[in-house]
């Protein structure tokens, strides 16, 4: 253990925290280059005299963050940076950018200089459970319709995102919900079209978590939970008799490692913005932390 004496008092910290962050820093300032080896094991053991597996550990969080990546039978190495996609989540009401779902996403993309594309729109008839029949207003078990995209930036697995709808659309004549493949011009503005509903407002419900099984195997995550996902849960609400009243929620999963989120408000300027280097506190408010 590594004894450290501060203004707070005296706290310790396990040796494999020292291995990781005199790494970290090592390779946030340019000491350690992307593609560089990292020491061996056995160079590391001896300059912080750990055990092997002390040393494993402080390796293991750098991978964790995508800071190295590890080569079986060769070493570990400095990971390339990733440049992480920045999702506007309040929508622009003038340009139609972002808000982080549909064609306003894909739209985004594109601004961004990117190439967005999907898979074809996968259509169930699910029964409500859990955070769908909560945010619907539904009992558990009422059939509703799922609409399931995976997203792609280049290539690139992006996102996952789902929509539930209550039946009650399709029963007034949004057919086209329980159809396969995209809805071209929005289910937003198809609902409008069809049976006149208007959304006039969403909420947000911002969630991190590890991923689920199809998650980590879609995104090539680390099955062991290191690297989260973050689900935004998006209720959409219409006018009712009695105020709002929500008619769809959507799921936008994305992985903790290649994306950030923004979220505008008041008089900002106009151009999308710029993902932050990294989001951490400087190295050296860490060591007074």
């Amino acid at each position: 253990m590594i004894q450290l004496v501060g203004m707070g008092g005296t706290t310790m910290e396990p040796i494999y925290w020292r291995i990781a962050q005199d790494l970290r820093e090592q390779i946030e300032s340019g000491s350690l280059s992307p593609g560089q080896q990292l020491p061996t094991e056995m160079e590391l053991q001896g300059r912080y005299r750990a055990s092997r597996n002390t040393v494993r550990d402080g390796i293991k969080w750098l991978t964790g963050r995508g800071l190295v990546r590890t080569r079986p039978g060769q070493g570990t190495f400095v990971a390339d940076p990733v440049v992480p996609f920045v999702t506007t989540l309040s929508a622009d009401p003038e340009t139609g950018l972002a808000g982080g779902e549909g064609h306003a996403a894909f739209n985004e993309v594109r601004a961004r200089g990117r190439t967005p594309s999907a898979s074809v729109t996968r259509v169930e008839l699910i029964s409500a459970s859990g955070d769908v029949a909560a945010r619907l207003r539904v009992e558990p078990g009422t059939h509703v319709v799922s609409r399931h995209q995976r997203r792609y930036i280049d290539g690139q697995p992006w996102s996952l995102q789902t929509t539930f709808y209550p039946m009650d659309l399709v029963t007034r004549g949004a057919a086209r919900l329980m159809m396969a493949g995209d809805i071209a011009e929005g289910t937003i503005a198809y609902l409008h079209q069809t049976i006149g509903l208007v959304q006039v407002g969403y909420r947000d419900r911002i969630v991190v978590r590890a991923p689920e099984e199809e998650e980590y195997l879609f995104f090539g995550l680390p099955d062991d939970g290191r690297v989260p996902v973050v689900s935004i849960l998006r209720t959409g609400f219409a006018d009712g008799d009695r105020g709002a009243v929500p008619f769809r929620v959507t799921f936008t999963v994305l992985p903790a490692d290649r994306n950030q989120l923004v979220i505008n408000s008041g008089n900002v300027p106009g151009h999308l913005a710029a993902p932050a280097e990294n989001g951490s506190l400087p190295a050296q408010v860490r060591r007074r932390s």
